[in-house]
Protein backbone atom coordinates (compact mmCIF):
# COMPACT_ATOMS: atom_id res chain seq x y z
CA UNK A 1 0.00 0.00 0.00
CA UNK A 2 2.39 2.43 0.54
CA UNK A 3 4.09 2.02 -2.84
CA UNK A 4 0.95 2.45 -4.20
CA UNK A 5 0.36 5.89 -2.33
CA UNK A 6 3.98 6.56 -3.64
CA UNK A 7 3.54 6.15 -6.70
CA UNK A 8 0.77 8.29 -6.98
CA UNK A 9 2.48 11.02 -5.45
CA UNK A 10 5.45 10.94 -8.35
CA UNK A 11 2.54 10.65 -11.33
CA UNK A 12 0.68 13.62 -9.73
CA UNK A 13 4.61 15.37 -9.10
CA UNK A 14 5.73 14.58 -13.09
CA UNK A 15 1.93 15.72 -14.08
CA UNK A 16 2.57 19.47 -12.79
CA UNK A 17 5.99 19.63 -14.38
CA UNK A 18 4.47 18.83 -17.21
CA UNK A 19 1.86 21.06 -17.44
CA UNK A 20 4.40 23.95 -15.85
CA UNK A 21 6.31 23.60 -19.51
CA UNK A 22 4.06 22.17 -21.63
CA UNK A 23 1.03 24.34 -20.58
CA UNK A 24 2.85 27.54 -21.65
CA UNK A 25 3.39 29.21 -24.89
CA UNK A 26 7.22 29.34 -25.86
CA UNK A 27 7.03 30.96 -29.24
CA UNK A 28 7.41 27.65 -30.98
CA UNK A 29 4.34 26.17 -30.86
CA UNK A 30 2.72 25.22 -34.27
CA UNK A 31 0.32 27.47 -35.41
CA UNK A 32 -3.25 26.13 -36.04
CA UNK A 33 -3.93 25.66 -39.77
CA UNK A 34 -5.63 28.87 -41.60
CA UNK A 35 -9.11 27.87 -42.18
CA UNK A 36 -10.66 27.77 -45.50
CA UNK A 37 -11.93 31.10 -47.26
CA UNK A 38 -15.30 30.52 -46.81
CA UNK A 39 -14.99 29.93 -43.05
CA UNK A 40 -13.08 33.07 -42.31
CA UNK A 41 -14.95 36.32 -40.87
CA UNK A 42 -13.93 39.70 -42.80
CA UNK A 43 -13.84 42.56 -40.71
CA UNK A 44 -16.27 44.85 -42.56
CA UNK A 45 -15.15 47.79 -44.97
CA UNK A 46 -15.54 51.18 -44.30
CA UNK A 47 -16.68 53.02 -47.62
CA UNK A 48 -14.37 55.38 -48.69
CA UNK A 49 -15.47 58.86 -48.68
CA UNK A 50 -14.54 62.13 -50.48
CA UNK A 51 -15.42 65.59 -48.90
CA UNK A 52 -16.52 67.73 -51.69
CA UNK A 53 -16.99 71.46 -49.96
CA UNK A 54 -20.57 72.26 -51.02
CA UNK A 55 -21.29 75.16 -53.62
CA UNK A 56 -23.89 77.48 -52.48
CA UNK A 57 -26.69 78.09 -55.24
CA UNK A 58 -27.13 81.29 -53.55
CA UNK A 59 -24.69 84.65 -54.66
CA UNK A 60 -21.38 84.91 -53.10
CA UNK A 61 -20.17 81.91 -54.41
CA UNK A 62 -16.50 81.93 -55.49
CA UNK A 63 -18.31 81.58 -59.10
CA UNK A 64 -19.52 85.62 -58.49
CA UNK A 65 -18.96 88.86 -58.76
CA UNK A 66 -19.41 90.94 -55.72
CA UNK A 67 -21.43 93.29 -58.69
CA UNK A 68 -23.49 90.36 -59.46
CA UNK A 69 -25.24 89.50 -56.47
CA UNK A 70 -28.63 91.50 -56.55
CA UNK A 71 -29.47 90.59 -59.88
CA UNK A 72 -28.65 87.15 -59.19
CA UNK A 73 -30.97 86.98 -56.47
CA UNK A 74 -33.58 88.57 -58.69
CA UNK A 75 -33.29 85.44 -61.18
CA UNK A 76 -33.77 82.95 -58.24
CA UNK A 77 -36.80 84.80 -57.07
CA UNK A 78 -38.17 84.35 -60.31
CA UNK A 79 -36.91 80.79 -60.61
CA UNK A 80 -36.41 78.87 -57.72
CA UNK A 81 -34.76 76.35 -59.57
CA UNK A 82 -31.60 78.32 -60.24
CA UNK A 83 -28.46 77.15 -59.06
CA UNK A 84 -25.35 79.22 -59.65
CA UNK A 85 -22.47 75.95 -59.51
CA UNK A 86 -25.17 74.38 -62.59
CA UNK A 87 -25.57 77.33 -64.59
CA UNK A 88 -21.29 77.72 -64.10
CA UNK A 89 -20.82 74.21 -65.57
CA UNK A 90 -23.91 74.31 -67.97
CA UNK A 91 -22.21 77.69 -69.36
CA UNK A 92 -18.29 76.42 -69.75
CA UNK A 93 -19.89 73.10 -71.93
CA UNK A 94 -21.47 75.92 -74.05
CA UNK A 95 -18.45 77.73 -74.19
CA UNK A 96 -16.33 75.24 -75.82
CA UNK A 97 -19.57 73.44 -77.84
CA UNK A 98 -20.15 77.30 -79.37
CA UNK A 99 -16.70 77.54 -80.15
CA UNK A 100 -16.00 74.61 -82.12
CA UNK A 101 -18.95 74.98 -84.06
CA UNK A 102 -17.67 78.09 -85.04
CA UNK A 103 -14.17 76.77 -85.50
CA UNK A 104 -15.61 74.54 -87.72
CA UNK A 105 -17.75 76.22 -89.30
CA UNK A 106 -21.08 73.94 -87.77
CA UNK A 107 -24.05 76.46 -88.26
CA UNK A 108 -26.59 74.27 -87.72
CA UNK A 109 -25.30 73.61 -84.22
CA UNK A 110 -25.19 77.16 -83.58
CA UNK A 111 -28.95 77.93 -84.17
CA UNK A 112 -29.74 75.81 -80.83
CA UNK A 113 -27.14 77.53 -79.55
CA UNK A 114 -27.04 80.94 -79.63
CA UNK A 115 -29.72 83.97 -80.48
CA UNK A 116 -30.56 85.50 -83.71
CA UNK A 117 -28.02 88.61 -83.68
CA UNK A 118 -25.40 86.29 -82.51
CA UNK A 119 -25.93 83.42 -85.25
CA UNK A 120 -25.65 86.15 -87.83
CA UNK A 121 -22.33 87.59 -86.76
CA UNK A 122 -20.47 83.97 -87.07
CA UNK A 123 -22.06 83.37 -90.12
CA UNK A 124 -20.61 86.38 -91.32
CA UNK A 125 -17.42 85.66 -90.24
CA UNK A 126 -17.56 81.84 -90.90
CA UNK A 127 -18.94 83.21 -94.77
CA UNK A 128 -15.87 85.23 -95.25
CA UNK A 129 -13.52 82.41 -93.82
CA UNK A 130 -14.38 80.51 -96.30
CA UNK A 131 -14.29 82.94 -98.92
CA UNK A 132 -10.94 83.14 -98.23
CA UNK A 133 -10.30 79.55 -97.85
CA UNK A 134 -9.32 79.39 -95.08
CA UNK A 135 -10.19 76.97 -92.15
CA UNK A 136 -9.41 77.04 -88.73
CA UNK A 137 -7.08 74.13 -86.55
CA UNK A 138 -8.28 75.66 -82.97
CA UNK A 139 -8.10 73.83 -79.73
CA UNK A 140 -9.23 74.75 -76.01
CA UNK A 141 -7.02 73.54 -74.36
CA UNK A 142 -8.32 74.67 -70.64
CA UNK A 143 -10.94 77.21 -68.76
CA UNK A 144 -8.94 78.85 -66.03
CA UNK A 145 -11.88 80.44 -65.04
CA UNK A 146 -15.14 81.39 -65.31
CA UNK A 147 -17.05 83.98 -63.24
CA UNK A 148 -20.26 85.72 -63.16
CA UNK A 149 -19.99 89.08 -63.56
CA UNK A 150 -23.35 90.78 -64.30
CA UNK A 151 -26.81 89.65 -63.96
CA UNK A 152 -30.36 90.81 -64.78
CA UNK A 153 -33.85 90.37 -64.74
CA UNK A 154 -36.04 92.04 -67.83
CA UNK A 155 -39.61 91.10 -67.30
CA UNK A 156 -39.53 87.29 -67.36
CA UNK A 157 -35.96 87.18 -69.16
CA UNK A 158 -32.76 86.71 -67.27
CA UNK A 159 -29.77 87.85 -68.98
CA UNK A 160 -26.14 86.42 -66.88
CA UNK A 161 -22.90 87.53 -68.29
CA UNK A 162 -20.06 84.96 -67.68
CA UNK A 163 -16.48 86.48 -68.16
CA UNK A 164 -14.17 83.38 -69.59
CA UNK A 165 -10.65 82.98 -69.08
CA UNK A 166 -9.19 80.34 -71.11
CA UNK A 167 -6.27 78.90 -73.02
CA UNK A 168 -6.93 78.89 -76.88
CA UNK A 169 -4.09 76.81 -79.23
CA UNK A 170 -5.21 78.37 -82.86
CA UNK A 171 -3.96 78.14 -86.10
CA UNK A 172 -5.49 79.13 -89.51
CA UNK A 173 -4.71 77.23 -92.80
CA UNK A 174 -4.74 77.88 -96.38
CA UNK A 175 -7.20 75.77 -99.27
CA UNK A 176 -3.84 74.23 -99.56
CA UNK A 177 -3.42 72.86 -95.69
CA UNK A 178 -0.50 75.66 -95.41
CA UNK A 179 -0.35 77.38 -92.25
CA UNK A 180 -1.06 80.90 -92.23
CA UNK A 181 -1.08 82.35 -88.48
CA UNK A 182 -0.93 80.51 -85.38
CA UNK A 183 1.06 77.98 -83.73
CA UNK A 184 -0.65 74.78 -82.42
CA UNK A 185 2.68 74.21 -79.16
CA UNK A 186 1.90 77.99 -77.76
CA UNK A 187 -1.75 78.41 -76.42
CA UNK A 188 -3.23 81.95 -75.99
CA UNK A 189 -4.60 83.57 -73.39
CA UNK A 190 -8.34 84.72 -74.19
CA UNK A 191 -10.13 86.78 -71.94
CA UNK A 192 -14.20 86.50 -73.07
CA UNK A 193 -17.24 88.01 -72.12
CA UNK A 194 -20.21 86.24 -72.83
CA UNK A 195 -23.78 87.02 -71.96
CA UNK A 196 -26.76 84.00 -71.74
CA UNK A 197 -30.15 84.56 -71.72
CA UNK A 198 -33.34 82.80 -71.07
CA UNK A 199 -37.53 83.22 -70.68
CA UNK A 200 -38.24 81.58 -67.37
CA UNK A 201 -41.61 81.15 -68.24
CA UNK A 202 -40.36 78.80 -71.26
CA UNK A 203 -39.96 75.17 -70.63
CA UNK A 204 -36.72 75.14 -72.46
CA UNK A 205 -33.99 74.31 -69.58
CA UNK A 206 -31.18 75.95 -71.81
CA UNK A 207 -30.07 79.27 -71.95
CA UNK A 208 -28.47 80.58 -75.01
CA UNK A 209 -25.81 83.11 -75.92
CA UNK A 210 -27.53 86.30 -76.79
CA UNK A 211 -24.26 88.88 -76.28
CA UNK A 212 -20.50 88.06 -77.03
CA UNK A 213 -17.18 90.38 -76.20
CA UNK A 214 -13.90 90.94 -75.26
CA UNK A 215 -12.44 91.48 -71.87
Amino acid sequence: MFYIVLFAMVAAFLALRLYSVLGKRTGHEQQPMPKPAEERVRAPTMPRTIDVPAESREPGSRHVEPGAESGLRAVIGADSSFDVAQFIEGAKSAYEMILKAFWSGDEDTLKWLVEDDVREGFSAAIAERNEAGHTLDNRLVAIETAKIVDAQLEGRVARITVRFDADIAAITRDSDGNVVAGSMSDAVETHDIWTFARDLRSDDPNWKLAETDEA
